[in-house]
């Protein structure tokens, strides 16, 4: 029987995806040979309403010395960080004088308290991305957050009154380390804040896309609620967000430290509502996932039998679920296009498609552009208002 990641306990098994590679491992022709794959199945802990992947690779293969996201590539990205950021200052700002970020990335987010009378860290493991944040003057130190890590920043041991992270905890496989930490930097009144693909939203779109190597966890209010608890914390307000295609903001805190806002009681009852905090919600999902492959599947081979060029647009994580799961390869979709140089030139994780810069798209418009970047895109279609007057765009989600 496979086991809960935190408790141990009996999971439920839901379905599996299939072989799945690395979903960040755009990969050179040379080393197909050498492709690591895994089963990519999730199972739920009904004690604690999460959702989980039964295996994964371990963090280090997939945050390692070149990690191919830079959050700054993204404007939309760049806005909510500079938002929440705002958020923090407006909602617990007052007497703000230390925080740390877990997955700060390019330092992207701590760049905006740059100049300030704030102390900031920020834990990042890739080291392409945390050499850039200190390019930035951010006090990026190349290390995942663990016990080991903060045990070496003492001015931040028991003094720290913010950790945040976004699209990050989900990333961490043992919590159990993670809250230990978390516990061991803050001070008395301290809060952690985190922001995470929600996993109503990904039940509502059938956007199984954001199941991947890299999200070990897919989060509820209801199953933070209930991991806090262990940690002897608890979750005292939850604000919904629109990025990754819809997710939340959790703040927790040390118990009856502060009042606990009533938006946590209006979301845990919708989600007991929609059967979100048991097994039953997954089993639909699973059903939902089994039609959605089948209607894509279907629709992009009549295009192609209809003589159109179809390419990708954005060569993302998530990308790499949507084609092995579906089987979707170069029979079907010519190349995928590109802005990031760590990835161009290489070949997508699995199914082996090349990815081209943005001159391919632009020098000659494919009928059909497959946007895998669904999430990001108001952004996108403001960015490429030619190509849709003149294409299709299409997704495994509705656009």
């Amino acid at each position: 029987m496979n086991k809960c990641k935190i408790t141990a306990e009996d999971l439920v098994s839901i379905m599996s995806f299939g072989k799945m590679p690395i979903a960040n491992g755009f990969i050179e022709k040379k080393n197909f040979d050498k492709e690591f794959f895994f089963e990519m199945e999730i199972g739920f802990n009904e004690k604690l309403s999460l959702l989980q992947l039964i295996d994964h690779p371990k963090p280090e293969v997939m945050f390692n010395r070149n990690y191919p996201f830079f959050t700054s590539s993204s404007k939309h990205m760049i806005s909510h960080f500079k938002n929440y950021s705002q958020w923090i200052n407006q909602n617990y700002g007052s007497n703000l004088k230390k925080i740390i970020e877990i997955g700060s990335n390019d330092g992207t987010f701590l760049k905006n308290f740059n100049n300030t009378n704030i102390e900031s860290i920020g834990f990042e493991p890739s080291l392409n991305v945390s050499n850039e944040a200190i390019k930035q003057g951010i006090n990026s130190k190349n290390s995942f957050f663990n016990l080991d890590s903060v045990e070496e920043e003492k001015k931040f041991k028991e003094q720290t009154d913010i950790i945040c992270a976004a699209n990050v905890i989900c990333h961490i496989p043992d919590l159990e380390n993670l809250f230990k930490s978390v516990n061991k930097c803050l001070n008395q009144k301290g809060l952690f804040i985190f922001e995470e693909p929600y996993l109503g939203s990904m039940f509502e779109k059938i956007s199984y896309d954001q199941i991947y190597d890299e999200h070990i966890f897919m989060f509820s209010a209801s199953s933070v609620q209930k991991i806090c608890k262990l940690f002897d914390m608890e979750l005292i307000d939850v604000v919904k967000q629109e990025t990754h295609g819809g997710s939340l903001r959790y703040v927790c805190a040390r118990k009856n430290t502060y009042e606990v806002k009533k938006n946590v009681s209006l979301f845990l009852s919708e989600e007991s509502k929609k059967n979100l905090d048991n097994s039953n919600s997954c089993f639909r999902f699973k059903k939902n996932c089994e039609n959605s492959k089948r209607n894509l599947v279907n629709k992009l081979l009549a295009l192609k039998e209809d003589n159109k060029k179809i390419c990708g647009y954005a060569a993302t994580s998530k990308s790499t679920t949507i084609l092995n799961y579906c089987g979707i390869g170069t029979e079907i979709i010519d190349f995928i296009c590109d802005t990031t140089p760590e990835k161009i030139g290489k070949f997508s994780p699995g199914k082996h498609i090349p990815i081209k810069s943005m001159d391919y798209f632009y020098k000659d418009y494919p009928d059909i552009a497959f946007l895998f970047a669904w999430n990001h895109k108001k952004e996108i279609f403001d960015k490429e208002k030619e190509f849709s007057q003149k294409g299709k765009w299409i997704a495994h989600v509705e656009l």
